[in-house]
Parts: C-alpha cells; structure tokens; sequence
C-alpha cells in the first residue's frame, strides 16, 4: 500500500503533463485540417499509390516551408527503409518524396528529439 501512494504523485503529474502536451497541440492540429482542401484520406489514396504494397506507418499534417502539407511515412515489407511522401493539402500534388534509409530515420530521430528539449 505504501508504494502505491508513492507513485501516486509522481503518476498524477505524468498524466497532467502528458494531457496538457496533447491539448496543446490538438488546436494546432485541428486549424491545420481546417485549412486543408484535401482531406488525409485523398492524401493517403495518393501517397499509397506512389508506394504500391506500402503500409503507413505514421502521418502528420504541418506547414513545412509555408507551405501546408500532409506528411505519410511508408514502409514496405522485405525493407527497413521508409519512403516519405508528402502532399500538398491545398492542391492535393505531390510535393515531394523521399527514401529514407535506416540511418537517415536515426538521424530524423535524434533532430526531433534536441528540436523538443
């Protein structure tokens, strides 16, 4: 029992932080859809037909270079490499895309992570 109330604090302010990060960036996130003219599923359409077989593995929508995008990595079986495919949420175009192999997923990895500390 007494090891319960000691994580109790601890576990509470986790989930305070924690519920505060994901309220702060849904606003950002939900205006960001709002704009958008195509929808993230017209954009997946799109991407996945770019990487037949794929499987999306995670997806975002931001603005990249003024630019208001909907963002998909892509992974398919036999390969650790993702393949970056972003569209354009005004135009639904292809802007760009990328192969990223493993050690360019790392380095993404640790930029993301000194960008947030």
């Amino acid at each position: 029992m007494k090891m319960i109330k000691t994580w109790r604090p601890a576990l509470t302010l986790t989930c305070v932080i924690g519920a505060s990060a994901v309220a702060l960036g849904a606003p950002e996130e939900a205006q960001l859809v709002k704009e958008a003219k195509v929808t993230k599923r017209q954009a997946e359409t799109t991407a996945l037909a770019k990487v037949p077989k794929g499987v999306i593995k995670s997806e975002e929508i931001e603005r990249e270079h003024g630019k208001l995008i909907w963002s998909f990595d892509i992974a398919k079986t036999g390969t650790r490499d993702i393949t970056e495919v972003q569209i354009d949420a005004l135009t639904g175009n292809i802007r760009s895309m990328q192969i990223e192999t493993r050690k360019d997923q790392m380095k993404e990895s640790a930029a993301d992570r000194a960008k947030r500390n």
